[in-house]
């Protein structure tokens, strides 16, 4: 890996102009001297640039947009930030409730679907328009990942907790657009996460612990759309989360907690990793930094497959 455009001073151009009145404000905030560090990789030469840093708020979970903006979330509100340089401005979603760091977009980028802090699934305009609930009051949480290439369908994770144990029952499962024919792909209890469709959409890749009794051992997988053929792709001591994509379907970026990692969690010294589909024993990593939650969430390549977006959160003097 090579570096190239060392972080630019903390920018201080965040406006909030258009944040909907009564917005709730997620408890994630910045720890004392940490910033938020977006960042993107060049896929031909290797290198990695800063496109904006702040010490005002944590931005998590960057979508690509085809008209070249990221898709970011802070505050509970969406932003979009350029890609060439800039300051992130809200997407005016009034109505909508606080969102996570679950949102992906619609193939042709005009929709923002997103899971919000009242555990369902929204649809939005990315534009500014009514947003839409789409998941239904079942007593289960939803947690969004994936979109379908044709653009009918979501992958999401479906938690049923057991009192304070979130993670008792993580399945995934898919959703039509209109909220229609939930289906289950995975019905072991998992708990798995991240799912998201191959580009041929004849697969979803996901994380699971399901190859492991202990908890602190999610490895990779895929299985087909309608639950056949699971296949476990990593088996290495660490612990790997979000599996995504490239648009060509040669590779697939994803982050690598260290050994026992339980969760996603923030602020753990994890690594980027890049592996080409069907060499999954061969990874290679791209940057190694503090981050975690946040980090790469979402489908995070952009529509050529040419970058890759990420997010680090350094404390102190911490710039590589």
């Amino acid at each position: 890996m090579t570096e190239t455009n060392k972080p630019a001073a903390p920018s201080t151009g965040i406006s909030r102009v258009g944040v909907p009145d009564g917005s709730e404000i997620p408890a994630r905030v910045p720890l004392p001297g940490q910033s938020t560090r977006v960042r993107i990789w060049d896929r031909a030469t290797g290198t990695i640039r800063t496109v904006f840093e702040t010490t005002e708020c944590i931005f998590e979970a960057p979508n690509w947009t085809p008209d070249g903006r990221l898709v970011l979330n802070g505050d509970g509100l969406l932003w979009t930030l350029p890609v060439d340089g800039g300051d992130p401005i809200v997407v005016p979603t009034s109505g909508l409730p606080a969102v996570n760091n679950d949102h992906v977009l619609s193939p042709d980028g005009a929709t923002v679907y997103a899971s919000a802090n009242d555990f369902h699934i929204w649809s939005v305009a990315l534009a500014a328009g009514e947003p839409h609930r789409i998941t239904p009051e079942d007593g289960s949480l939803h947690f969004l990942h994936g979109v379908s290439p044709d653009g009918a369908r979501l992958a999401y994770v479906r938690l049923e907790p057991e009192g304070d144990n979130w993670w008792a029952s993580a399945t995934v499962h898919t959703i039509g657009v209109d909220g229609s024919d939930d289906t289950a792909v995975t019905t072991h209890p998992g708990p798995a996460d991240g799912p998201e469709w191959t580009p041929d959409g004849e697969w979803i890749l996901f994380n699971t612990e399901q190859f492991e009794d202990a908890p602190g051992h999610a490895q990779l997988a895929r299985i087909r759309p309608d639950g056949s053929d699971l296949e476990q792709l990593t088996f290495d001591e660490r612990v790997n989360w979000f599996p995504h994509v490239s648009p060509d379907g040669e590779v697939v970026a994803y982050l690598s907690f260290p050994p026992g990692t339980e969760g996603h969690p923030a602020d753990k010294a994890v690594e980027l990793r890049l592996i080409t589909v069907g060499t999954w024993t061969e990874p290679t990593t791209i940057a190694a930094f503090n981050g975690g939650q946040g980090t790469i969430n979402v489908p995070s390549w952009s529509p050529d497959g040419s970058a890759f977006a990420f997010v680090e959160y350094p404390i102190g003097r911490n710039d590589d």
